[in-house]
């Protein structure tokens, strides 16, 4: 449309409907960006808060800070990730489980977030979910000392089958060479002992 002269002086500009439309809309547009703006500021901010009161071991504030910043903005998975963090820190094992299962379903192909669901699912006896989690992580990310650490684990106390006797030893082998090629010796050595043991009661 032609925008047409206008006298400022006036407190009425002389222009047509269309204008005054166009005008009224762009005002409710600017009106839900800030707005939305706000919100996601808000979400970050409850989760910094988060993250400083789980560095302070804050972990029930801490908590309670991940749901807030999640209730402004559910899509984040690092919210959920941390909030299942926080839990795990809070022995709140299902609690943990089902904040990073939703962590896992927004970013799966992050795995971090496998690794730490798949070591909650052994604190849990959960042998088998466990087992699925960190077989992903494995061949996906070599050499990660504490996957095949938490694999070997998994496998060693699956009951629910034929053990799986040269996955537990191939898995914790691996850990116990990469913990020490990493100079984790205590992780290293508290891993060498489970090996030990394994190879003892499979008869190697």
């Amino acid at each position: 449309y032609e925008i047409k002269e206008c006298d400022w002086s006036s407190d009425v500009c002389s222009s047509d409907l269309l204008s005054m439309r166009v005008v009224a809309l762009l005002v409710v547009f600017l009106f839900a960006v800030l707005t939305s703006n706000v919100w996601s500021l808000d979400a970050e901010q409850w989760f910094l808060d988060g993250n400083r009161l789980s560095a302070e071991e804050k972990f029930e504030e801490a908590a309670k800070a991940y749901q807030k910043s999640i209730d402004q903005n559910p899509l984040a998975p690092v919210a959920h990730y941390n909030l299942g963090i926080a839990y795990k820190n809070l022995r709140q094992l299902d609690k943990a489980a089902k904040s990073l299962e939703k962590a896992v379903e927004l970013a799966p192909t992050n795995l971090d977030i496998r690794l730490t669901l798949g070591n909650v699912y052994n604190l849990q006896e959960r042998w088998k979910d466990a087992i699925g989690q960190l077989n992903i992580v494995v061949h996906r990310q070599q050499n990660d000392a504490q996957a095949h650490g938490n694999l070997g684990w998994a496998y060693y106390n699956y009951k629910d089958g034929p053990p799986f006797k040269q996955m537990v030893i191939l898995n914790l082998s691996k850990a116990v060479e990469l913990f020490g090629q990493q100079n984790q010796l205590k992780a290293a050595e508290s891993t060498r002992k489970i090996l030990e043991e394994a190879k003892l009661k499979f008869g190697y």
